[in-house]
């Protein structure tokens, strides 16, 4: 199956995603995390696109997708909503499976929030909605949330160099000679764009209202109780297991799976993922 690219005008905002599969497939919506942008599932795409039609979009900020500058546009997670939602509609998607990976998770569980009807299933790859999902690793972060002064923005600055890209966000946990450099090279030269950094301060800071919709999520999941596939690299140092493991207390049927490799965990277990959601999905 070859994957296409394509731009999509939703309000002043340019959506670049890439698409692979039958038109007439049932659709797989794939919503990537930070740093990073839809390149995270150039290996997934095509093992899910002999069955289904995948659709992966850039979210706003991130990677190709062209955004007006801070001046002009509210790096929130509800607005990175919204320009999801007003996108799954310009391409009249009425019905989809939600993928969500890190920053997808708060965007996709506000589409499933908003548009319970839309959602058939969700595969979860450390994609968090309980607090005790979270490592230790926050600090700065959670201190930036209680109290946003600018030395307390700029320590979070730290989140966002090349380093800790390439170390901590895909190294960390993972067998380093099975991760390819593209991913995190590409990530660390969009982080060098005009402005890139101080957007994605601004995302860091507006982190805290995900949080804070973490009893929504929940009793999303407790009342429409969707078919639910937590896939997890186990060492993830910023998501850990038990952000999995929580699903179940609201989802009694949910699968999980715990992977021996890190944050990324596409860039070693793609292949393992992709049958963990082939098999997923023929129960749904």
């Amino acid at each position: 199956m070859k994957t296409s690219y394509h731009q999509q005008k939703v309000g002043d905002v340019e959506v670049f995603y890439r698409e692979a599969g039958p038109q007439d497939g049932q659709v797989i919506l794939l919503l990537h995390g930070f740093p990073s942008s839809s390149h995270m599932f150039r290996d997934l795409i095509p093992k899910l696109a002999e069955q289904y039609r995948v659709i992966a979009p850039d979210l706003a900020g991130f990677g190709q997708t062209i955004t007006p500058p801070r001046s002009q546009f509210n790096y929130t997670f509800d607005s990175l909503f919204q320009v999801m939602e007003g996108f799954t509609e310009a391409l009249g998607l009425k019905q989809y499976v939600l993928y969500v990976f890190d920053y997808g998770a708060p965007v996709g569980y506000r589409l499933a929030v908003a548009h319970p009807q839309r959602v058939q299933a969700i595969i979860s790859q450390n994609g968090n909605a309980y607090t005790e999902g979270f490592s230790d690793a926050w600090g700065s972060w959670e201190t930036y949330w209680h109290s946003p002064t600018p030395e307390n923005r700029e320590a979070c600055r730290d989140s966002l160099t090349p380093e800790t890209i390439r170390n901590f966000q895909y190294l960390h946990g993972a067998d380093a000679s099975l991760v390819s450099p593209d991913g995190y090279s590409l990530d660390i030269a969009y982080m060098s764009r005009p402005e890139a950094e101080e957007v994605q301060l601004d995302l860091i800071l507006d982190y805290r209202t995900n949080v804070d919709r973490y009893p929504d999520f929940q009793a999303y999941f407790r009342e429409y109780q969707p078919k639910l596939l937590a896939v997890w690299g186990k060492n993830d140092p910023a998501f850990l297991p038990a952000g999995a493991e929580a699903y179940k207390r609201d989802i009694p049927s949910a699968e999980i799976h715990l992977l021996d490799t890190g944050h990324f965990a596409l860039e070693t277990h793609a292949k393992e993922i992709s049958e963990l959601i082939l098999q997923f999905l023929k129960k749904c």
